[in-house]
């Protein structure tokens, strides 16, 4: 029991499929980034969004509560090092509602096992500062500089995933 009404418990995570589904992702975005954080809305969607694996986190009444995506193959080339075994984790996003019930959590694991069933060996995100520790609970290691992105400061940081 979440101890508030409006968010239950019970939701689940999947890949986002259809044209629906994206639009939902891309709404939680703008919410989180655009409106929450100021991010400006023309950096917000790129060219990666045509070919990342979307995850979406639904209540079970439908409501969508987060997303995330998951670049691999070319279009991660530039964001791990030119490392074509490591995915990269991005667009991490849960509504206000949401947070603090293990939304975030489950959809990096939903975005790990989507890179294991690639055949990637790691991943890697560009995480802003104020969520490293959350990213290290769940077994991510920051490397290199602190740096700028949508003038907010963040960290690389990088998962092994382990053999299944």
């Amino acid at each position: 029991m979440t101890g508030r009404p409006d968010v239950p418990a019970s939701y689940i995570v999947r890949v986002a499929e259809d044209l629906a589904d994206r639009e939902a992702c891309f709404s939680l975005r703008k919410e989180v980034f655009v409106a929450e954080q100021g991010v400006p809305e023309e950096i917000e969607y790129d060219a990666y969004d045509a070919v990342a694996v979307h995850v979406l986190a639904v209540r079970e009444d439908g409501l969508p509560l987060g997303t995330g995506r998951l670049l691999h193959g070319g279009a991660a080339l530039g964001k791990t090092g030119g490392d074509a075994s490591v995915g990269s984790l991005g667009r991490l996003a849960v509504s206000r509602a949401a947070r603090g019930l293990g939304v975030g959590a489950a959809l990096v694991r939903a975005i790990e096992a989507a890179a294991r069933a690639r055949g990637l060996a790691a991943v890697d995100l560009h995480a802003q500062t104020q969520a490293l520790g959350f990213y290290e609970r769940l077994g991510y290691v920051a490397y290199g500089p602190e740096f700028p992105d949508a003038g907010i400061p963040h960290r690389a940081m990088r998962r092994v995933l382990p053999a299944v």
